[in-house]
């Protein structure tokens, strides 16, 4: 028994040491943008419970979100050939994942509300010589905003008045947390903490 635990905790081991060196950069903005990335691949699992405990049971439409996982993965890899590329994937993933789940859930769901968080994303991950690509990152997310919304159609399942209260609360909720991480993150690159 306890040579089995101590394999599981070796593999374990041998996979957050692999996961760490997967997602670790040199170059901090590169590194943020992997971060984020690992944030919200840590999340998606767990997506649909969080719809089944705040919207409802069904929760089949949920899976259709991960269609995105594969790019949130490929970010740290295609940091690590092209900086400015990965960096560039992590919204623009995130924007095309927002306009799926909108698409899915319907615009009364409020997952429009995570484009707010790629819009800054478009911002912050980019240096001042890099600025065309931060604005036109930020203009496709706030187009998705001002040419879908109210034309989607209809979702793919309609949800009660009550189960969109639901979703509008938790997408807000997510949202908004996610934005707040990136503001923390902003922060640490803007005055990384003293070495001790």
């Amino acid at each position: 028994m306890r040579l089995e635990t101590r394999a599981r905790s070796g593999i374990l081991r041998t996979f957050w040491n692999a996961a760490k060196a997967y997602f670790a950069h040199d170059d901090p903005l590169v590194a943020t943008a992997n971060l984020v990335a690992l944030v919200v691949l840590w999340n998606q699992p767990f997506y649909p419970l969080y719809v089944y405990w705040s919207v409802g049971t069904d929760i089949a439409p949920t899976f259709y979100t991960f269609l995105s996982t594969p790019f949130f993965l490929a970010v740290p890899a295609v940091g690590r050939a092209n900086g400015r590329a990965g960096r560039a994937l992590l919204p623009i993933a995130g924007i095309g994942n927002t306009v799926l789940s909108a698409e899915v859930f319907g615009v009364a769901s409020g997952v429009e509300m995570f484009l707010l968080p790629c819009v800054l994303l478009g911002f912050v991950l980019f240096r001042p010589g890099e600025r065309i690509i931060a604005i036109a990152i930020a203009a496709v997310g706030m187009l998705a905003f001002a040419v879908l919304h109210g034309r989607y159609g209809a979702p793919v399942h309609l949800y009660s008045a009550e189960e969109y209260a639901g979703f509008l609360k938790m997408n807000a909720l997510s949202a908004g947390t996610l934005t707040a991480f990136i503001g923390l993150l902003v922060m640490n690159l803007i005055n990384p903490p003293a070495k001790r």
